[in-house]
């Protein structure tokens, strides 16, 4: 029978792991091993101090912040976790001229204290209560709260304790995420007593102390991606680099951190740790994984649980979490060793209890970072898992942002489990305790609300069928696409490709080139000099392209397409990468996404009249002046406001994808149904609106051009900004904001 140890790290364990900036090794029930007996938080020794306050500090209680507080608004408000990064500001990669976001103090005039609790010096704080202390502290504002109980629960391992002894405000400046008044409240939990009045300035504030920045290493990223949060940085490409060949370039695959990127590790100096249910350990450097065993190679996607969950936030409601669009997901050619085969060297008994044993079992991989987070052990070690220890990526040494010098890949899982910056595998007899395994990606029902039974619902693991579509050309813009032309995707990698046709009415379209690519840049083409028609012409000609993806190793068989919002349907050409020499796929399942692309004709639409004729007398308001110069000039990131002047009702179709894979496993129809504050799983058909326009043209001739705006996400600028502007005044009306 299995015996426990303690989850909670004892304060020893805490302090080595911290002056060894890495994170603290993982408890759990583990199989034949002995009972650790759980030590009581030290007793702290009563020190003679001038700068000691005269009353005591009262008693101090476990103060274990509530679930409720914990998960509120889908982010676990502590103080140093970045789990689920929440940014509602613009998406741009310089945050400078933003402006600051730092907390008010907490209080500003003594007056207002709660007379009960005493004052602290900060030279008393620093010296007696830092970094090395069993009881640590730390100041926000002119408050002082001893989070000793806290730390043991916390995931970030020495991030916490760099700020004990000093203000955390510093680290809240770089991690803007605990700018929430939840954080605050679980801080409240702590509360000891007050700054000194002597030590607070004209703002009721310590001196502002100086930081080192955690994220000053972190590598330098291309500026093509589309930045979510700065730090930790976590962003995708864009849509028209997303799909663009079979494997994602590595300089193009989405990034998503939960802290910031170790800068310590080298290949060769550091070791990966195995510790088996009895205890036993074996330990590894990179060098002997590539001597010992056999190296192999798996084509596997990865994606994020929260791919495509400003789609979920845009049909559904408010969700929390990053606004990802359709690119929190990528395709690699992964190099390493099978987990399976180091597990058995290391001494695991695989075979040993049957294949119901495995399944009791569990596989935890720790970060260096802190991050940890497992698998099913049956996952680990079958060989047609295809789970690696992963040192290379596309032919390359894996990148610092995507794990180097080692990191798990578990093909047709989360990504979470993926674990970058591997140090540790534990195997162990129930999955890792983390919130990362335990919280952060799992999907609830969706009446459940911000505070469900965490503990009821499964981690995810395999992820479901989803699809998406990256690429919209529409009438004139519909040229040469290469692709249609039977010339692959006109890049390094897939001039060869082969598409199975599986459509029934489709047809190559051979039009004229132009400039203008609807869904890729800012601005139409030139309006032709006749007068607007009435409707679109007949047979209007469209090309899509996109991705679709499931799961478990379970092949997409079938891609469907509607370009009139679902009234009918056609199927989309598969793309068979997996066939062209250039790019074989390895693996003994499909782990790879699955490229479509489709070409048909619109629906025959009705066009309102060219916007703001140089006939107009009246003049119209700022707003709307600045609104009617940007339709003028063509910019698709206006049309949106045109419905909602008179006489300028958009008309509009809606494009939709949805997969089917080999199980016959289909997206759900709305994100309705599957809706969560988590924003986990955002899985339903995907939707872009595209909408024609009259323009006027040179010499007040109008014409017609198609806009959707320029790609952004999931779905076009528009709506995103629509999105971001919606979810900013839903956190201030509730309370949530910066």
């Amino acid at each position: 029978m299995a015996t426990r140890i303690p989850r909670i790290a004892t304060r020893e364990q805490l302090l080595k792991h911290a002056a060894r900036r890495v994170p603290i090794n993982p408890t759990a029930r583990r199989l034949h091993t002995t009972t650790v007996p759980r030590r009581n938080p030290p007793t702290p020794t009563p020190r003679s101090n001038p700068q000691t306050p005269s009353k005591p500090p009262p008693p101090k209680t476990a103060r274990v912040a509530p679930s409720s507080l914990l998960l509120t608004s889908g982010l676990l408000a502590s103080l140093f976790v970045f789990s689920q990064t929440h940014d509602d500001d613009d998406h741009d990669d310089d945050t400078s001229s933003r402006p600051s976001l730092s907390p008010s103090p907490t209080t500003t005039s003594t007056s207002s204290r709660d007379p009960s609790l005493p004052t602290y010096r900060l030279s008393f704080i620093r010296h007696n209560h830092g970094p090395t202390s069993p009881e640590p502290w730390v100041t926000l504002g002119d408050k002082v709260y001893n989070i000793t109980d806290w730390i043991p629960a916390h995931p970030g391992g020495d991030v916490i304790l760099r700020a004990a002894g000093g203000s955390v405000e510093p680290y809240w400046n770089i991690f803007s995420i605990h700018h929430s008044p939840h954080v605050k409240e679980i801080l409240e939990g702590y509360l000891v007593g007050y700054v000194s009045p002597s030590d607070l300035g004209p703002d009721g504030k310590p001196p502002p102390a100086s930081i080192e920045d955690p994220f000053v290493n972190d590598p330098i990223r291309d500026k093509r991606l589309i930045t979510h949060t700065l730090k930790p940085r976590n962003a995708e490409p864009p849509n028209g680099e997303l799909d663009k060949s079979f494997l994602t370039g590595n300089e193009m695959f989405y990034v998503r951190h939960h802290m910031w990127v170790p800068d310590d590790a080298g290949e060769g100096e550091e070791e990966l740790v195995v510790e088996l249910p009895g205890g036993e350990e074996r330990r590894y450097t990179l060098g002997e994984l590539k001597r010992r065993f056999k190296t192999e190679r798996v084509t596997a996607t990865l994606q994020c649980s929260g791919n495509r969950r400003n789609d979920m936030t845009r049909h559904a409601g408010k969700t929390n979490g990053l606004q990802w669009g359709v690119g929190a997901i990528s395709n690699a050619v992964w190099e390493g060793v099978r987990l399976g085969d180091v597990l058995r060297d290391a001494g695991l008994e695989v075979e040993k209890g049957g294949e119901d044993q495995r399944k009791k079992m569990h596989a935890w991989f720790v970060g260096r970072e802190a991050y940890s987070a497992s698998i099913p052990l049956a996952k680990a070690v079958e060989g047609t898992g295809d789970v690696l220890l992963a040192w290379g990526m596309n032919g390359e040494v894996l990148p610092r942002d995507h794990g180097f010098p080692l990191r798990v890949v578990v093909p047709g899982n989360v990504a979470a489990r993926s674990v970058k910056w591997l140090s540790k595998i534990v195997i162990a007899d129930e999955e890792a305790t983390s919130q990362w395994q335990r919280r952060d990606y799992k999907s609830f029902g969706p009446n459940e609300g911000a505070s469900p039974d965490w503990d009821r619902a499964p981690s995810i693991q395999e992820m479901p069928v989803t699809s998406a579509i990256t690429g919209v050309w529409v009438g004139e813009c519909v040229k040469k696409v290469p692709w249609m032309m039977g010339g692959g995707d006109n890049n390094n990698n897939n001039n060869n490709n082969k598409i199975t046709s599986v459509g029934s009415g489709q047809r190559t379209i051979d039009m004229a080139a132009t400039p203008q690519k609807v869904g890729f840049t800012a601005k139409p083409t030139t309006p032709t000099a006749t007068p607007c028609p009435k409707t679109t012409p007949d047979k209007e000609p469209i090309a899509l392209q996109g991705y679709a993806y499931s799961g478990g190793g379970r092949k997409i068989t079938r891609v469907d397409v509607s370009l009139d919002g679902g009234a009918t349907w056609d199927q989309a050409e598969l793309v068979d990468d997996c066939s062209n020499p250039a790019t074989p796929c390895y693996g003994s399942k499909s782990w790879a996404w699955t490229r479509w692309r489709y070409n048909g004709t619109l629906p025959v639409l009705s066009l309102p009249p060219a916007s703001f004729p140089s006939t107009a007398t009246a003049p119209l308001p700022p707003a709307l002046a600045k609104v009617g110069q940007d339709c003028e000039d063509g910019f698709g990131r206006s049309v949106g406001l045109m419905g909602r002047l008179p006489n300028h009702k958009k008309q509009c179709t809606t494009l939709i994808v949805k997969a089917t894979d080999e199980s016959y496993n289909t997206q759900p129809e709305s994100h309705k149904g599957i809706y969560n504050v988590r924003g986990n799983l955002a899985t339903a058909w995907h939707r872009v609106k595209i909408c024609p326009e009259c323009t006027k043209g040179n010499g007040g001739k109008g014409g017609l051009v198609w806009n959707t705006g320029e790609t952004y996400g999931c779905g076009f600028r528009k709506e995103a900004e629509e999105v971001r502007e919606g979810m900013r005044a839903a956190s201030e009306s509730t309370g949530n904001g910066k």
